[in-house]
């Protein structure tokens, strides 16, 4: 199944999901280098590229939700497609409160629980990333009208090709 939400003949939801998923990254490494280096500036920055990916987030999400609700219900992808959809909104709540904690400390320092938070987003986000691949490379959701939306997972043993024979 082609994707319902297009510009210029590309789907919408893959261009947008590199910018949250690139700054909530981001925002881990300059906590990750705030810890090492102990430097004001990288809690600063870690938290206005929180935002930025929350917002890219929410964006990305209105047109990941546009082609999920065009999957056949019953289908393997439908359910992957509702696992990485629940996944990232808990992605995105993860680092939104380790915003929020954040707001409340001088200079944006994070404390424990606001690491916690966003390197708990990172691990589910790398989970929620695989299952958009599956959905895209394997059971060809969003990319071809000839998808086979029950294909079984990339980790199975059993192979069935992509594309119906023609």
């Amino acid at each position: 199944m082609q994707s319902r939400a297009k510009a210029f003949g590309h789907a919408v939801h893959p261009m947008l999901i590199v910018f949250p998923l690139g700054l909530l990254t981001t925002a881990v490494v300059f906590d990750v280098l705030h810890l090492v280096t102990d430097r004001p500036g990288f809690p600063v920055a870690a938290a206005y590229v929180i935002a930025a990916g929350v917002i890219g987030g929410v964006a990305a999400a209105v047109f990941g939700l546009v082609d999920w609700l065009a999957i056949p219900a019953g289908t393997r992808a439908r359910r992957v497609g509702t696992l990485h959809g629940l996944g990232n909104a808990v992605v995105l709540v993860l680092f939104a409160v380790s915003w929020l904690l954040r707001a409340g400390t001088a200079e944006w320092v994070p404390g424990v629980w606001a690491l916690v938070l966003g390197f708990a987003g990172l691990v589910l986000a790398g989970i929620t990333g695989w299952l958009g691949g599956e959905l895209i490379e394997r059971l060809g959701v969003g990319v071809d009208d000839n998808a086979q939306l029950d294909a079984p997972s990339s980790l199975s043993r059993h192979t069935t090709p992509r594309h119906k024979p023609a």
